[in-house]
């Protein structure tokens, strides 16, 4: 499985009038996230996390905003452990496309799980 081609085919579920609002979000790859950020983001123990979104999101900016782009981060060896079928796998790291992609819309963990996103 092409895990960079799976993560393009989970943008491409996006609706295009959505998906032009992430036009400045850079998309990266990494294999594990640090246990630096692991311990900085609060993460316990024994636990990881498959993505990361790092920005400002829509609903936060002010007309005056300027930054760098935003950013999501995939980890690729967190889902390649935890979802060893390729039909499972494939369903995840879509769902984790999403749910990172909601926070950029402004969305907050609670209302993915009140949307089934958890």
């Amino acid at each position: 499985m092409n895990f960079e081609k799976e993560v393009e085919a989970a943008l491409q579920l996006i609706p295009a009038d959505l998906r032009q609002h992430i036009d400045n979000v850079q998309i990266v790859i990494e294999d594990v996230p640090s246990p630096e950020l692991l311990a900085e983001l609060g993460v316990p123990a024994g636990e990881t996390l498959f993505g990361l979104y790092s920005g400002t999101p829509l609903t936060e900016r002010t007309t005056e905003y300027a930054a760098l782009p935003d950013c999501i981060t995939i980890y690729r060896q967190p889902l390649l452990d935890e979802f060893p079928d390729p039909v499972e796998l494939r369903t995840e790291i879509a769902r984790t496309v999403i749910h990172e992609i909601a926070h950029h819309f402004g969305i907050d963990d609670d209302r993915l799980a009140a949307l089934g996103w958890d």
